[in-house]
């Protein structure tokens, strides 16, 4: 029997099935904590209502993870935007599902300040919240840097980026900016409504009708205050010698915050 694609454009969400060439679409943001996430999530909440959905993953094991990914997004069949902060690139590799994957990078420093003072703010018993409310910007800084596994104060960004590529060869500044030249759109906190912008070109051809919605959630940190101000701030709280060591230790970020910034300024 003859399956009639007309009306297909107008439909309201992606299809699930193969209809001649016609793939399933899905948006995936890999929201990287305190990346401005829970603004991106708003505006797809708005755009895709009742259609955008989230789940946590444990565990680190890459090859796990992108198998529990899958079966969700699979799952999940009539969703249209997926997020989670614990999902790994790269994005599952399925023949029937077109994946657009949504990442947001933001400068390092600016980024702990704005997880301690989150985390100072949250009644949980995570180790991050417990120790922000218990100690000093500097004291967090110190504690989480003294953990060598613990990525929250030291290169977190390019850690996230690496997963892209991890099973090749090269160091993990190699592995992440080839990340960043391998994704279609990578947004940066400090340009937010023009990444959105940019964000809302890049997916309107393939989501009609998506719309760029002004939208502000979850801020803990003005936006409105200039970057080097902020930093200035930050350096005066802390002191000049745990200011040094947070920029040592966050070397890989700024290349990786850098090259994002050079691409939103050229």
């Amino acid at each position: 029997m003859a399956v009639s694609l007309q009306g297909v454009a107008s439909l309201p969400c992606p299809l699930v099935y193969f209809i001649g060439n016609i793939l399933r679409k899905v948006i995936f943001h890999y929201h990287l904590f305190k990346n401005a996430g829970t603004s991106v999530d708003e505006l797809l909440k708005i755009n895709f209502p009742g259609l955008w959905v989230t789940r946590e993953f444990s565990g680190n094991q890459r090859a796990d993870n992108a198998v529990r990914v899958a079966q969700w997004v699979q799952e999940e069949a009539n969703a249209i935007a997926f997020s989670s902060h614990t999902a790994m690139l790269p994005p599952p590799n399925l023949n029937e599902i077109q994946f657009f994957p949504i990442l947001f990078v933001r400068h390092p420093i600016d980024r702990i300040a704005s997880a301690y003072a989150f985390e100072r703010q949250q009644k949980s018993d995570t180790f991050g919240s417990v120790v922000a409310r218990n100690t000093t910007l500097s004291g967090y800084v110190e504690i989480h840097l003294s953990v060598v596994q613990n990525r929250q104060c030291r290169n977190f960004q390019t850690a996230r980026l690496a997963q892209m590529f991890k099973q090749q060869e090269g160091d993990e500044i190699s592995l992440a900016l080839k990340a960043l030249e391998s994704l279609s759109f990578v947004g940066l906190v400090e340009e937010f409504e023009r990444s959105i912008e940019l964000m809302t070109s890049w997916l309107r051809p393939h989501f009609p009708g998506f719309r760029s919605i002004p939208v502000a959630k979850n801020v803990t940190r003005d936006r409105t205050v200039p970057l080097v101000q902020k930093l200035k701030q930050i350096e005066t709280e802390i002191g000049e010698a745990c200011y040094a060591r947070l920029l040592e230790a966050n070397e890989l970020d700024l290349a990786v915050f850098n090259r994002v910034m050079q691409k939103y300024t050229d």
